[in-house]
Parts: C-alpha cells; sequence; structure tokens
C-alpha cells in the first residue's frame, strides 16, 4: 500500500511529545508509527495490522529504520489485540477504515483498509477506550463527514473530542478530513484549520511546516 496524505497527516500532528507507550491501530506498512518513533525518541510504538502481507512488510521496513527496537508489529486484528490487553498506551493512533456503506472493491487488501466492515468504528472507540490509560489519548483521521460522526458516537464510551483540525485541499473547497483528538476529560474543543496546497498545485507553508520533516522533497 502507498503512503497517504491521510497516513501522513495523522502522523505529524498526533500529539506524541509526553507519551510512553503508543499503539498504531491499522499501521499498514508501518508509516505512521515510524513517523511517531522518530517524533519522540523515548517511546515504545505498537502497531497492529490484520493483513498478513502489509504486517510483513511493516516489520521489514521497521527492521531497516534506526529504530528496529522501539516498535513491536502484531499481525492480527485490532479487536483480538485489545482483548488481551488492559488499560496500559498513553496514546493510541488510527488511520481507520472509513466507507460503510460503499461498493466493495475486488481487492481484499484495498477491502480491508479501506471499509470499516473489518474494524467498525464502534470497536475502534471501545477498545481505544479498555487500553487507554486515564488521561491517555486516542488520535484518528477521517473524512469530514465520518469525523463528525465519531464524534458523536465517542461520546457515549466516555471520549471527548479535545482537538479538531479542519483539513482542506485548497481554500475556498469543502474540508476533505478530520484530524481529531480524543480524552476522557471533557474540555472544549480547540479547533483550527488546515489547507493543504496553494491555487498553483504547491503545497502551503504551514503543510510545509507540520510535515516537513518527513519529505525529502521539503
Amino acid at each position: 500500500m502507498r503512503v497517504n496524505t491521510d497516513g501522513v497527516l495523522l502522523g505529524a500532528w498526533a500529539d506524541v511529545a509526553n507519551a510512553r507507550r503508543v499503539l498504531d491501530v491499522g499501521t499498514g506498512t508501518g508509516v505512521i508509527a515510524l513517523m511517531l518513533a522518530q517524533r519522540n525518541a523515548a517511546a515504545h510504538i505498537d502497531a497492529v495490522e490484520i493483513d498478513e502481507c502489509s504486517a510483513q512488510q511493516a516489520k521489514e521496513n521497521i527492521q531497516n529504520s534506526p529504530w528496529p527496537r522501539r516498535i513491536t508489529v502484531y499481525g492480527q486484528s485490532f479487536q483480538s489485540f485489545a482483548g488481551q490487553r488492559t488499560a496500559c498506551y498513553d496514546l493510541v493512533v488510527s488511520n481507520p477504515p472509513y466507507f460503510t456503506n460503499a461498493l466493495l472493491p475486488p481487492s481484499e487488501t484495498r477491502k480491508r483498509t479501506r471499509h470499516a466492515g473489518e474494524l467498525p468504528h464502534e470497536e475502534l472507540l471501545s477498545g481505544a477506550k479498555k487500553i487507554l490509560q486515564p488521561q491517555g489519548a486516542l488520535c484518528v483521521t477521517l473524512p469530514f463527514s465520518e469525523g463528525m460522526t465519531l464524534m458523536e458516537r465517542a461520546a457515549a464510551h466516555q471520549l471527548f473530542c479535545t482537538r479538531q483540525t479542519a483539513v482542506f485541499s485548497r481554500k475556498g473547497k469543502p474540508p476533505i478530513r478530520l484530524l481529531l483528538h480524543f480524552s476522557d476529560t471533557p474540555v472544549s474543543i480547540k479547533k483550527d484549520t488546515l489547507v493543504i496546497h496553494c491555487d498553483d498545485g504547491s503545497y502551503t507553508p504551514e503543510y510545509k511546516a507540520l510535515t516537513g520533516a518527513f519529505y525529502l522533497k521539503f
């Protein structure tokens, strides 16, 4: 699976500064886990991936990175993984599947990574709540409408959105993504926006400032 903007955004945006135990749910080929390891030199990161081929590629990528001892990949479903653990994580991050009613693609891998059948959002929320330590955080990226729905559902699991970044492809366009930070303490939501592209197609200064440490071309 190729690296996508959603994963890069989440890996650069999630608040990992004070986290010591981190879980990346649906790590794919390990991009977000590697980004978080780069941003926090003290964190140990577990990464869960249900697709066998992707999990193997994540293991290879991590083994060839500067942080093989700080990232562990588990080739299993998040539901199974969460069922075996108690509250131990400071941060859970996920770029989860999000299509719910769309026509399924022929590729099994794309179906797992794009469609929520393998990981319904209710199960992501309940599992994250179970394994997060008190004051821990869940950070996700979703399309705008799915993100708004997730915020409503999260409250039922005692997870409250405390930070929200609406992502726009260009100024004047509708928002395409929401970056969301949840905690177990309800407070006023801090809201901001991020525009990815200038009118000429180049990247905006704010996008470069957020993700510049991860792009060779920047």
